[in-house]
C-alpha cells in the first residue's frame, strides 16, 4: 500500500510541469560544478554550479539540484556513479583523512572504468571527449592543473560534478541517455511479477537510498531492504523475497526523496525522532499546504515571506493563503470555508518515518479523505481548548509544543532530548491526532512528571520563565482524559473537563485542586510575592499524589494566613465552602493518575478564577470578591 501510493504520486509529479522529477533511471541530486571539457577532451575551465537559496532570513548559495543517471548504493564499497560523482571518484581527489593511500587512485579507477564502459556503446563526440579525459588524466598531477588549482578548495569539500562539453551538459545528447538506459535495462535481474503493478517485469535487487529522514545516515537509508538469511523465505534473497520492480522502485524512491527534500514546497514535520511526510491524490498542493498549515501553527507571520509566497501563488492559492495565515495568527478557522476551497473526499496519505541503523521504520501510515484528516486535526483543537493565562498565548498548540513540555525547561536543545528520550511519543502523538484515538498514556504521564519536579521562576520583568502548570498542560491534560472516556461513552470526570471553572462540580480530586489553589492565594495575600519557597513548591506533589498526607497541615497554616491578609475573610470563606463540597470528612489517601489530573485542572481552573484580566505589564490584580 505505500509503494503503491507514492508511486502513483510520482506518476502525479511526473505530470506536473511545476515540478522537476526524475525519470525512471534517472535521480534528482544537488551538483556543485561542471568540468567543462573541449572536442578533445582538455579541461577547459571548471563551472560552478550554486544557485542563491533562502535560508530562514538569510541568502545562502546551494548545489543546483539537476537530474543525474541513478544513484549507486554504497556502504563501504566502492561503487561509481554515471557520468557525475564527487572528486574522489571524477578526479581522484580527496580532502579526507583515510588509512588507504590509494583511497582517491581506487574511486578513480572505478569511475573510468564503469563510464568508458558504458559510454564506448556511443558514438557521439560528446562521449568521445568525456572517454579522451578520463583515459589522460592523472590523479597524482591533477591538483597542479591551473584551471584545477583555482577551485581545488571547493572540489575537496564533496559536492557532487558532471561534465560539460564546449559548454553543453553531456546527459542533454540523445544516444548518451539512450545508452545509459539500455544499461540499466539490460543488467541481470530475474523477471518476477510485480506486488505494485501485477506486471512480469525485471526486479530490483536492491531499492533505492532514501534522504531527508530526520538522524538518519546522510547517504540515505533503505525503505524496503533483506540481506540476512533470516529475512528470506523459499530460498528468495533480498528483491526477489518481495519483488518489486525496477520502475516501481525507482518511482516510489523518487516520489519519497521529494517529499523529504527542499524541493518539496510542504517542509516535512519532525516531532521526536519521527519525520511525517504528506501528499494527497492530486497535483493541487493546496491540501498538502493546508494539512501543514493546520499541523504547524506559528504565533506569527513573517509579513516578508508572506508577501513572496503569495506573488508567486495563483487565485485559488491565495484563497488557502488567507485561510492559512488566520490558523497561524491565533484566529478561529472556518472548516466549513475549508471544505468549500478544496474536495474532502480527494484522498490523502500520511506517513511517519523514523531511523533504524541503515533502514527506516514506519511509524504510521494513514490513508483517509482529506476531510476526513481535518475534521480530526480540528478535534484535537478543540479537545485542547481552556482558558488562557495570558491573552497573548496561542489558540492552537501544535503538537510539537506539547511535546516540549516533556523536556526539562532549563535544557538547552529540546529537540536532541526529544529524539533520545522520547523517541516514541511523536509518532504514537501524531498518529492518535490523525485517527481521533486516545493519546499515549506515556505522554500524560510524561507532563504529570515534569509537573512534580519543576518549580516556578520568574524573569526580571516579572513574568513567569518556568511556570509548573502552565496553559499548555492543563490543556493537554484535560484534552488526554476527553479522548481517553470519548469511546467508552461513560466519562466521570466530564463535568472538570470544561473550559473554565466549574463551581457546581464536587468530585474530591477536583475540589481538593481548586482548595490547593486559595490556600496558595491566602499564603501570596498574607506573606507577599517574595517567598522563597510557594506551598505549591514544596507540597504540590504529594497533595497531588495523597491528599490525605498534606491537606491538614496546609490547613492548620491557612488560619495564620487569613488572619494577615487583607482579604482574609474572603479566602476564609471560599476555604470552607470548598471543605462542605467535600464528600466525607476525611482527604483521600492517595489519588489515581486519571484523578491527579483532575486536581491539576481544579487547581488551574480556579487559579484563573481568581484574577481578573491581567494589565498591560502582566500584573496580577486583586481578588475577585465575587468569586466567593
Amino acid at each position: 500500500m505505500i509503494l503503491q501510493s507514492l508511486y502513483n504520486y510520482y506518476q502525479i509529479l511526473r505530470e506536473d510541469p511545476e515540478v522537476e522529477i526524475a525519470e525512471p533511471g534517472y535521480s534528482n541530486a544537488p551538483v556543485s560544478y561542471a568540468l567543462n571539457l573541449s572536442a578533445q577532451g582538455e579541461l577547459l575551465d571548471i563551472v560552478p554550479l550554486y544557485v542563491p537559496a533562502q535560508q530562514r532570513k538569510k541568502t545562502v548559495d546551494k548545489p543546483r539540484r539537476m537530474n543525474v543517471p541513478e544513484q549507486a548504493k554504497r556502504t563501504v564499497n566502492i561503487a561509481a556513479n554515471f557520468l557525475y560523482d564527487n572528486s574522489a571518484y571524477v578526479l581522484g581527489l580527496t580532502g579526507k583523512e583515510t588509512k588507504d593511500a590509494d583511497y582517491a587512485q581506487k574511486r578513480f579507477e572505478a569511475f573510468k572504468q564503469f563510464t568508458i564502459e558504458i559510454l564506448a556503446r556511443a558514438k557521439t563526440p560528446l562521449a568521445q571527449a568525456v572517454v579522451a579525459f578520463l583515459k589522460n588524466h592523472d590523479p597524482r598531477t591533477a591538483s597542479q592543473n591551473p584551471v584545477i588549482a583555482r577551485h581545488l578548495q571547493g572540489l575537496l569539500e564533496g559536492g557532487n560534478i558532471i561534465f560539460y562539453v564546449q559548454g553543453k551538459h553531456i546527459l542533454d545528447d540523445p544516444e548518451i541517455r539512450s545508452v545509459w538506459e539500455e544499461y540499466q535495462t539490460g543488467q541481470t535481474a530475474v523477471a518476477m511479477q510485480c506486488l505494485v503493478t501485477g506486471e512480469i517485469e525485471p526486479i530490483e535487487r536492491l531499492h533505492p537510498d532514501i534522504k531527508g529522514v530526520w538522524d538518519a545516515p546522510s547517504k540515505g537509508a533503505s525503505l524496503v531492504s533483506f540481506n540476512l538469511d533470516a529475512f528470506t523465505s523459499y530460498g528468495r534473497e533480498q528483491g526477489s523475497n518481495s519483488p518489486v520492480s525496477k520502475r516501481v522502485a525507482s518511482g516510489y524512491g523518487v516520489a519519497l526523496n521529494f517529499l523529504l527534500s527542499d524541493q518539496n514546497p510542504n517542509r516535512k514535520i519532525l516531532l521526536g525522532d519521527t519525520t511525517v511526510v504528506y501528499w494527497a491524490d492530486t497535483a493541487d498542493k493546496r491540501y498538502a499546504s493546508a494539512f501543514h498549515t493546520l499541523l504547524e501553527v506559528r504565533e506569527e507571520v513573517d509579513a516578508e515571506e508572506t508577501k513572496g509566497r503569495r506573488k508567486r501563488a495563483n487565485e485559488k492559492e491565495k484563497q488557502m493563503g488567507e485561510s492559512a495565515d488566520k490558523v497561524q495568527q491565533g484566529k478561529a478557522i472556518d472548516l466549513a470555508a475549508l471544505s468549500k476551497e478544496l474536495d474532502k473526499d480527494t484522498r490523502f496519505y500520511v506517513l511517519g518515518l523514523a531511523p533504524s541503523a541503515a533502514r527506516l521504520a514506519v511509524r504510521f501510515f494513514l490513508s483517509e479523505p482529506f476531510g476526513v484528516f481535518a475534521e480530526r486535526i480540528m478535534q484535537h483543537y478543540d479537545d485542547l481548548q481552556i482558558e488562557k493565562e495570558f491573552a497573548n498565548q496561542p489558540t492552537y498548540l501544535s503538537p510539537y509544543r506539547i511535546l516540549a513540555e516533556c523536556v526539562p525547561p532549563k535544557v538547552k536543545s529540546r529537540d536532541k532530548v526529544l529524539k533520545k528520550t522520547w523517541s516514541l511519543l511523536g509518532g504514537a502523538f501524531m498518529r492518535s491526532i490523525l485517527t481521533g484515538a486516545p493519546y499515549p498514556e506515556g505522554l500524560y504521564a510524561a507532563i504529570l512528571n515534569r509537573i512534580r519536579h519543576d518549580t516556578d521562576e520568574t524573569s526580571e520583568k516579572g513574568k513567569p520563565r518556568i511556570s509548573k502548570i502552565n496553559y499548555i498542560r492543563a490543556a493537554y491534560l484535560k484534552a488526554h482524559l476527553i479522548r481517553k472516556y470519548r469511546r467508552g461513552g461513560n466519562n466521570p470526570y466530564q463535568e472538570a473537563l470544561q473550559m473554565s471553572l466549574n463551581e457546581s462540580y464536587t468530585r474530591p480530586a477536583y475540589v481538593l485542586g481548586r482548595l490547593f489553589a486559595v490556600l496558595e492565594k491566602a499564603q501570596r495575600e498574607a506573606i507577599g510575592k517574595n517567598i522563597n519557597a510557594t506551598i505549591k513548591d514544596r507540597y504540590f506533589t504529594s497533595a497531588c499524589a495523597a491528599p490525605a498526607s498534606v491537606f491538614p497541615t496546609l490547613l492548620r497554616l491557612a488560619n495564620h494566613w487569613t488572619t494577615k491578609a487583607e482579604f482574609g475573610g474572603v479566602l476564609d470563606r471560599k476555604i470552607q465552602d470548598l471543605l462542605d463540597m467535600l464528600e466525607a470528612t476525611a482527604f483521600p489517601p492517595r489519588l489515581s493518575l486519571d484523578e491527579q489530573g483532575v486536581f491539576v485542572l481544579g487547581y488551574y481552573h480556579q487559579r484563573a478564577a481568581f484574577y481578573v484580566k491581567k494589565d498591560k505589564d502582566g500584573e496580577e490584580s486583586q481578588p475577585d470578591e465575587s468569586q466567593s
